[in-house]
């Protein structure tokens, strides 16, 4: 037989302290057997059967993807219900990853030019277990690396993390200040990072600085033909596209940046980006646009570049 309810208007007891304690013995044990919030115990989803419907959002740059789909449908609860799962990979953790370059991990040679080289790399069998690393755990079991090797200073300076402080370049700094420094660097046009880019066969044009009315058709044609090549390989239309120039760019020949609308990439943020369409619009209105216009971009807090217009600021 059934408890009887007590009476209405009569609370139940409150707990004692003997009820206390084996509450407290409960989340004690609970917390020793890997139980709650940040278990390292074995768990499941609140769910079964997480079945995607729809890539909400993605960020390659951000490591991070959202998901929807449906779930608990075998469970005969009509269509199943809705779930939204974010995915995103974790930080490396220097011991982890010092422990994996040391041992023998598979590389997939990827790319490979002069010093640079990228691969695919798995952990080594007997590591994949230990969870070596959250980054493979996390999404898939291959580590995109890059290698740069042999390393000069300027290769270690370069990958540094600095303070950027923002400065105005005018055309005549870029003559008589960025042009001669830029001239006494060994600069290299080695391709590094790339995605999809168009490079320009023609030397001798630097960057924006150097574009005149002479080569708009040369803008227009990359313009054009990068849209068109892109649509062909891709399927990407035109209005989905980002295409434009880095000032100051990572190396000094002419090329121009692809990319689609919703890719977060590195340096294509307003300091840095300017659109080909709006270059090209610029050079018609003012053939002399980019020899005589004041341009913003970021450099890091240890450039010599940054001191010289610094100190031209001051005098």
């Amino acid at each position: 037989m059934a408890d009887a309810a007590p009476p209405p208007g009569k609370r139940k007891r409150e707990p004692d302290a003997a009820d206390a304690e084996a509450a407290g013995k409960e989340d004690k044990d609970a917390k020793e057997a890997g139980i709650g919030n940040g278990t390292s115990a074995s768990v499941r989803f609140p769910f079964s059967g997480f079945k995607v419907q729809k890539v909400l959002r993605e960020s390659a740059r951000d490591k991070i993807l959202f998901l929807h789909g449906k779930v608990n449908e075998a469970s005969g609860d009509g269509d199943g219900e809705d779930a939204v799962v974010i995915l995103e990979k974790t930080p490396f953790q220097v011991e982890q990853v010092a422990q994996l370059l040391m041992g023998s991990p598979e590389l997939q040679l990827q790319f490979s030019n002069d010093i640079y080289s990228t691969y695919h790399m798995f952990p080594p069998r007997q590591l994949s277990g230990e969870q070596v690393l959250a980054e493979v755990a996390a999404c898939g079991e291959d580590i995109k690396t890059t290698v740069v090797y042999p390393a000069t200073e300027k290769h270690l300076q370069k990958y540094l993390r600095q303070d950027l402080r923002l400065v105005q370049e005018t055309g005549g700094d870029y003559k008589n200040i960025t042009l001669p420094y830029l001239e006494s660097q060994s600069l290299s046009i080695q391709l590094d990072d790339l995605y999809l880019i168009a490079i320009c066969h023609r030397r001798g044009i630097r960057s924006l600085r150097d574009l005149t009315v002479e080569h708009l058709p040369l803008l227009r044609n990359i313009l054009r033909e990068g849209q068109e090549a892109v649509l062909q390989r891709y399927q990407v239309p035109a209005d989905r596209l980002r295409v434009y120039l880095h000032y100051l760019p990572s190396y000094y020949h002419l090329h121009v940046h692809f990319t689609a609308l919703g890719f977060d990439a590195p340096g294509s943020a307003v300091e840095r980006a300017h659109l080909l369409a709006e270059v090209i619009e610029n050079l018609e209105h003012d053939p002399q646009h980019y020899q005589q216009r004041t341009l913003t971009f970021a450099l890091r807090a240890d450039d010599r570049l940054l001191q010289l217009l610094q100190e031209a600021r001051k005098n």
